[in-house]
């Protein structure tokens, strides 16, 4: 019952729950290319694409124009009822240009759906092949899988899961590929990445090969470490225990994937490919909410001439516009080819980077690959020591470099969930050279504003 009683809250003059309930963001009322607008026409040059999603930018003509005549059509239909021919065409075109033995793609209305969608599929397969021992899923520390409580639970994001703990799902979390803290001295890379790709084996041995489903793993780590790349060997040795062990690979590309890195899928890069793999962001650029699960062959034929059907399901699944707009996005991509262009701009941003900061004295790592670039922040060099975690650090370069006009993804917990603090960069791949200098140029501002308020000499 409502009561003339005002109460005064911070987020007063909004009914949203917003994601912070200590101040209102200001609204996004107009996209031109890389840069957002608000309502008092500030303009925001959008260096991490939100998260890593707006991968053509704010105002695409093109998926703007799929997505008019998708509505006039039929905006959607519910799957259980109908297909349409959006979804058939942008499946016909994802298993075209998939990984191979990708054969299926199951629709889904984001990243987090898609590692759901996964892990159930993974459940079944062994349940079709009467291995029914099989339910325990490995993945890495430091990992994110999404948030509902399945891909929470094999995610190794401590920060996110801690609360939720009690509600979360058995899962066992192995080492990261995470080089500039946990390679030895005079190890090479290749004897580190098959150090760490070693864990699986462990782990695979402690719980029982017969009762492991699943290893789970994005093939470059996203916004929990920062664009983390795997060192030469490591996917290739994963790929090889899965197959001793009869554990299926789940690759998550939802953040690393669709052209982020360079090449259309990041695993194309390691020479191997998964039983599934999620997608999403980037597939749509979003235009629309849309993820997928690409499905091998071997998955597939064991539900169909299994149960012949997958005990699973969304009410959005398969949305004929948001399937038109990732099919106008994936076409764009190739048309223009702008997969050339992440990479010349992706070095760009990394020659820029290294070359305003890389003897910063905060400045520990500059890492990734593509449009797919972080920058981890230290207290000492020398000792790669971190900042302490009650200075935020991650949070005022966030609100610093939005002040001056630059939207950046920081994140703290890099190390292990509470130390740690990195920032985050994903440009759309129509960014300019010229664009990469401004985002270099703000992000300095930014970062030595932080440092100075702090009371730390740059």
């Amino acid at each position: 019952m409502k009561t003339s009683q005002t109460v005064s809250t911070p987020n007063a003059k909004t009914h949203v729950l917003h994601r912070s309930s200590i101040a209102t963001p200001p609204r996004a009322v107009r996209g031109e290319g890389i840069y957002i607008f608000d309502d008092t026409g500030k303009s925001y040059l959008d260096a991490c694409g939100g998260a890593a999603v707006s991968c053509l930018g704010h105002s695409d003509p093109d998926v703007r124009a799929a997505m008019h005549a998708q509505i006039d059509q039929i905006a959607y239909a519910h799957s259980g009822f109908f297909s349409s021919d959006a979804m058939e065409e942008l499946a016909e075109d994802l298993v075209a240009h998939a990984p191979a033995g990708i054969e299926k793609v199951y629709f889904v209305s984001g990243g987090s759906e898609a590692t759901e969608a996964a892990l159930k599929m993974a459940r079944q397969y062994f349940l079709e092949i009467g291995q029914p021992d099989r339910k325990y899923v490995i993945a890495r520390k430091q990992s994110y899988h999404g948030n509902t409580l399945g891909a929470l639970s094999v995610g190794g994001n401590m920060w996110r899961r801690q609360q939720f703990e009690p509600l979360l799902i058995a899962a066992t979390h192995i080492s990261p590929v995470y080089p500039y803290r946990d390679q030895r001295d005079g190890e090479s890379d290749v004897e580190y990445g098959l150090r760490v790709a070693n864990d699986l084996e462990t782990a695979i041995l402690e719980l029982g090969p017969q009762n492991v489903a699943a290893f789970v793993a994005e093939p470059v780590v996203g916004a929990t470490a920062g664009a983390l790349a795997p060192v030469p060997g490591y996917f290739k040795r994963v790929r090889e225990i899965c197959d001793q062990y009869g554990v299926l690979l789940i690759l998550d590309e939802v953040m690393c994937g669709m052209g982020r890195t360079g090449t259309l899928h990041a695993i194309e890069q390691e020479g191997i490919a998964g039983d599934i793999q999620t997608i999403a962001k980037g597939l749509g650029a979003g235009y629309q909410p849309i993820g997928a699960v690409l499905v091998s062959q071997k998955i597939n034929d064991a539900i169909a001439n299994g149960s012949g059907f997958f005990q699973h399901g969304h009410t959005y699944q398969g949305h004929a516009t948001a399937c038109a707009a990732a099919l106008a996005t994936q076409r764009a991509i190739r048309d223009r080819d702008l997969l050339t262009n992440v990479v010349t701009q992706g070095e760009n941003l990394a020659d820029g980077l290294r070359a305003k900061l890389g003897s910063h004295p905060f400045v520990g790592d500059i890492r990734g690959r593509g449009l797919f670039r972080a920058v981890e922040l230290v207290a000492d060099r020398e000792t790669k020591a971190p900042f302490a975690p009650s200075l935020k650090i991650h949070a005022k370069i966030k609100k610093a470099a939005f002040a001056r006009g630059l939207m950046a993804y920081p994140m703290g917990g890099t190390i292990d969930g509470v130390r740690g603090d990195h920032v985050l960069f994903a440009p759309a791949f129509i960014v300019t050279e010229d664009d990469i200098a401004k985002i270099v140029d703000l992000f300095a501002i930014a970062l030595d504003g932080v440092f100075a308020a702090e009371g730390l000499a740059s």
